[in-house]
């Protein structure tokens, strides 16, 4: 597979450094082992915490309550608590969550491209 470039347009220093660091905020949100895999399984609706543990291969409880909490605090995810007995909780992307989806649908398209790249060249 062959991998073609554009042509390199002519940026100031301080462009790249702007653009550095919003790619080091944006990391810091979704940075990690866990976070993109339980945004992308949130993006197919709201889940309970269960649904999630089970879907997202590999993580542990504790660092799935973990993950969660922190992205409730950074506005990607939404808790609800259901009123039926016994207590329902469940896990949703926020509006602004749901503005990762570009991101994470690339990241994934990017992702199968270099899975067939890797696998046909070994």
């Amino acid at each position: 597979m062959q991998v073609t470039t554009k042509p390199e347009t002519p940026h100031s220093s301080e462009e790249c450094k702007h653009s550095i660091r919003a790619v080091h905020d944006a990391m810091y949100v979704l940075g990690g082992k866990w976070k993109i895999s339980i945004i992308a399984c949130l993006l197919f609706g709201a889940k309970r915490y269960s649904d999630i543990l089970r879907e997202v291969e590999g993580i542990s409880g504790k660092m799935l309550s973990r993950e969660l909490k922190e992205m409730e605090v950074n506005f990607l995810v939404k808790r609800t608590v259901g009123k039926s007995q016994p207590v329902m909780v469940s896990y949703e992307l926020t509006e602004y969550g749901e503005s990762v989806k570009p991101v994470i649908s690339t990241l994934a398209n990017w992702g199968h491209i270099h899975r067939k790249c890797v696998t046909k060249n070994s």
